[in-house]
């Protein structure tokens, strides 16, 4: 079986990029550099190509969270998303991360405003249940094509297995 790896966290120079790949990651998330130094997002694209460079978009009250969520730029985080797709990016990993564990869903308006920029969205943060993967399938049309479930997985809200079934029943609709 080959399970895609996407590795990302810390990933703040080329050679970490490089060396991420050097092992086997399918993609590379990249975060605070993509603030600080675009330049080395634009070398990993040209290396390595669109597909294989992901963005987190880290957001509390719609500005960008950069440093494992504990700096706060000034940075409106659709503005930032459309700079990114100048840049050639293609995908972003979505995190309203006043919402990450909390059990509330996730943040439905960003998937919906992100969805207008043409990116490929990974939508993270909030998911409590079965039905919100459902919900955001629905969004899959404007550019959601995955989401990250972790509490919800963790604390049994729901099985992996009955989600994965559930959308593959949807899928053959």
């Amino acid at each position: 079986m080959n399970i895609p790896v996407q590795v990302g966290g810390g990933m703040r120079s080329f050679d970490r990029i490089k060396e991420a790949f050097k092992y086997g990651a399918d993609s590379v998330i990249l975060g605070t550099v993509a603030v600080y130094d675009p330049k080395i997002v634009k070398k990993a694209i040209k290396k390595y190509g669109p597909k294989k460079i992901i963005v987190s978009v880290d957001s509390k009250d719609g500005k960008v969270a950069i440093g494992g969520w504990k700096d706060l730029t000034h940075l409106n985080i659709l503005e930032y998303v459309n700079n990114l797709k100048e840049i050639g990016i293609q995908k972003i990993l979505y995190t309203d991360i006043l919402r990450d564990g909390m059990f509330t869903g996730p943040d439905y308006e960003g998937a919906k405003k992100f969805s207008g920029t043409g990116m490929r969205i990974i939508v993270s943060g909030g998911i409590r249940s079965i039905e919100d993967l459902v919900k955001l399938r629905a969004y899959e049309k404007s550019s959601v094509y995955a989401a990250v479930v972790g509490s919800a997985l963790y604390t049994e809200e729901f099985k992996l297995e009955d989600a994965v079934k559930t959308i593959k029943v949807l899928e053959s609709k």
